[in-house]
């Protein structure tokens, strides 16, 4: 029992949060996964949520090759049931579901070059007439192909993990107030019920994941820009039997009525299908039945109506996401409407991903404090970039035209495997010098994994292993990959035995695990000049250095020293002993 589990610790002493703690706001996907993170990494964490569970009406439900992979060192990801391969979200404009079926609209479409045409839409396939699946080669990037399971079902697993690794989760918390001094922060808290007495929390490091309303971004007086508030909608969640509208592998639906009605209908894949409508008008129950039994354009299909919505389509990124000891995640940092790239929930994901282990790093004291300044150096400009990505794209194309072109950003389009598994850390480029001589600032903000070859700032990527490597902390050995490599501390991976004496005096100086491992011996790669290809490597003496979020942190094309190796590692990993 979540709350009686809650309430046991409101007695404990509040003196002893406070050292090597993390208080968490928010409970929702983000909070939720950034006490996982944070957890499994031996940081004690205190979760506070308004709520006592997930909402009746679920957002979220598209979920990335990326998150997956994050959620892997949990054993999450094993849960979590996977999309079919070639998965791809499509949507096509309909009179009704029964009706007739117009066109398909692409997430990703390019932009024609001066003097081309516009690509023409596809016409869509009623059920029965199904296109191929595309997106194959995704299986390349990852072990996974995404997920599609709704915020609701997702919510409670992260809740169970969060538990079961120790979190200190308190549902049912109202927060007053949170402030911060030069060593800790305090959150004021009481019990949604009448009667309740205020008490105090505190801890190191506050993280802000409380939605796109956040009382904590407002306390700080930050800011935000973006496209902006572009209207308030309504939506009902229903119940009907409507599968066999899915055969042809169209999941969403723009309806588009000759009478002129117009609505979006989309599905959680679970029986539940949600109907937005794009204006603020509440309507009643007997209402909502017509218009759902218009869309589908039948009258005798049993309909069970959940509960209804009221929801503000908005873009807006915070000006920062850090304001000394606290961080912004997720829709408190960076709200974004629903889109087909999954930019959303799984961008809060990445978010909760990226300050988790430096703040594992610095509770721990193998870092400075000044690491985690990276946190909004790396994850606010991904956010703005995601913000200009989903503007340039057909499906938010109106909202970009006129006066607000200039806030949308430009026109340019990176492809989803770019978006997912190739995006630029552009500041960890430029924290140390490239030893192969690549000049950041020509680097593109994001590329498919075969275009990068181990550059500084971006994902190291998935290559399968035939094996498990027997020193890997991952839960699961299925699928087992180069990833497992990478999930809480450093890495350096070399062919060159050399390497192993220089890794082993670098992180004895700088008092920061670094773990060796020679390709060609530690791990059984499936095919090592793939592997050289995929980082970069033109000779045997080359090394990466990777860092425990999976990301590259330096590269050498040659063997070098221990005094150059050490100084790199203490640059990039902000060591507390230099």
């Amino acid at each position: 029992d979540y709350t009686q589990q809650s309430r046991a610790f409101i007695s404990m002493s509040l003196s002893q949060l406070t050292d090597r703690t993390v208080l968490v706001v928010g409970g929702g996907l983000v909070g939720l996964s950034a006490a996982v993170f944070l957890a499994q990494q031996g940081v004690r964490t205190v979760l506070v949520e308004k709520h006592l569970g997930s909402s009746k009406h679920p957002r979220a439900i598209g979920y990335t090759s990326r998150s997956m992979e994050a959620f892997r060192a949990t054993g999450l990801a094993e849960q979590i049931p996977q999309a079919p391969v070639g998965f791809r979200l499509r949507r096509a404009k309909v009179e009704s579901l029964e009706g007739k079926w117009e066109n398909e609209s692409d997430w990703t479409q390019k932009k024609p070059a001066a003097g081309q045409q516009e690509p023409q839409e596809k016409g869509a396939s009623k059920p029965g007439q199904g296109q191929p699946g595309q997106g194959q080669g995704r299986r390349l990037y990852s072990p996974y192909t995404g997920a599609a399971i709704a915020q609701d079902k997702l919510e409670p697993l992260l809740r169970k993990k969060a538990i079961e690794l120790g979190v200190d989760a308190r549902l049912g918390l109202e927060l007053i107030s949170l402030e911060q001094d030069g060593s800790s922060v305090s959150a004021r808290v009481r019990e949604r019920k009448e009667g309740a007495e205020e008490y105090t929390i505190k801890a190191e490091y506050a993280i802000a994941a409380d939605g796109h309303k956040s009382g904590v971004r407002e306390g700080l007086k930050i800011g935000r820009t973006g496209r902006g508030l572009m209207r308030v909608l309504r939506s009902v969640l229903f119940r009907a039997p409507l599968d066999k509208y899915l055969e042809s592998g169209v999941h969403q639906f723009n309806i588009e009525n000759p009478d002129g009605f117009q609505a979006f209908l989309t599905t959680y894949n679970d029986g539940r299908w949600v109907l937005m409508f794009g204006d603020d008008t509440e309507r009643d129950e007997a209402t909502l039945t017509a218009l759902i039994k218009k869309c589908i354009g039948k009258e005798d299909v049993p309909v069970e109506i959940i509960t209804t919505g009221r929801w503000e389509l908005s873009a807006l990124i915070a000006d920062t996401f850090q304001s000394g000891r606290i961080f912004l995640a997720g829709d408190a940092a960076h709200t974004l409407p629903p889109n087909r790239g999954g930019y959303g929930a799984n961008t809060g994901i990445d978010d909760a991903h990226n300050i988790a282990w430096k703040l594992a790093s610095v509770l721990s004291g193998k870092s400075r404090p000044e690491l985690l300044a990276t946190y909004d150096s790396e994850r606010r400009p991904i956010a703005l970039l995601r913000h200009q990505q989903i503007f340039a794209r057909p499906d938010y194309a109106e909202q970009a035209k006129g006066d607000h072109a200039k806030a949308a950003g430009d026109g340019q389009i990176f492809d989803d495997e770019s978006m997912e598994f190739g995006q630029l850390y552009r500041a960890a480029v430029a924290n140390v010098q490239d030893s192969i001589g690549e000049d950041a600032e020509k680097l593109p903000s994001a590329a498919r994994p075969e275009q990068w070859s181990g550059q500084i700032g971006t994902r190291a990527q998935h290559l399968p292993l035939k094996s498990k490597p027997s020193f890997s902390k991952t839960v699961t050995s299925e699928k087992p990959s180069t990833l497992d490599l990478f999930l809480d501390e450093w890495v350096l991976l070399f062919e060159d035995d050399r390497w192993a004496s220089l890794a082993e005096s670098a992180a004895h100086k700088n008092k920061v695990p670094l773990r060796g491992v020679n390709v060609t011996k530690d791990v059984e790669l499936e095919d090592l000049e793939e592997f050289r290809k995929a980082f970069g490597w033109t000779s045997t003496r080359a090394a990466t250095l990777v860092r425990p979020d999976g990301y590259i942190a330096w590269r050498s094309k040659d063997l070098t020293n221990d005094l150059i190796l050490s100084e790199i590692l203490a640059k990039v990993s902000f060591s507390t002993a230099n």
